[in-house]
């Protein structure tokens, strides 16, 4: 499963003295993981292992639920230093379920 998007990088405001940001996938892609991801052995956190792709840069990451019923892509320092990615910034991203 592959889900490419487009979202606006955001900092997580329950960590105040910490730098976390992410982007959100869409509700329907949401959806179907969860979907998926209800068929097997619950991870940490309800976590669901990816490669996530943004601009020319891959990684092996994890996206989390949120209370929204949405899935968050944490972007990294080293990712958003290594695209120019700022805060607020709208991006393009894909991730691919790893099973």
């Amino acid at each position: 499963m592959r889900y490419r998007f487009e979202s606006e990088v955001r900092r997580w405001e329950a960590r105040v003295r910490d730098d976390w940001y992410f982007v959100e996938l869409p509700l329907e892609a949401s959806a179907e993981i969860h979907e998926w991801a209800d068929a097997r052995p619950r991870a940490g956190f309800g976590a669901v292992k990816v490669v996530a792709r943004l601009g020319g840069t891959s990684w092996s990451t994890s996206i989390f639920p949120g209370s929204g019923g949405t899935y968050s892509l944490v972007v990294g320092r080293r990712i958003r230093e290594t695209e120019g990615i700022e805060p607020g910034e709208m991006v393009v991203a894909e991730v691919e379920i790893v099973d």
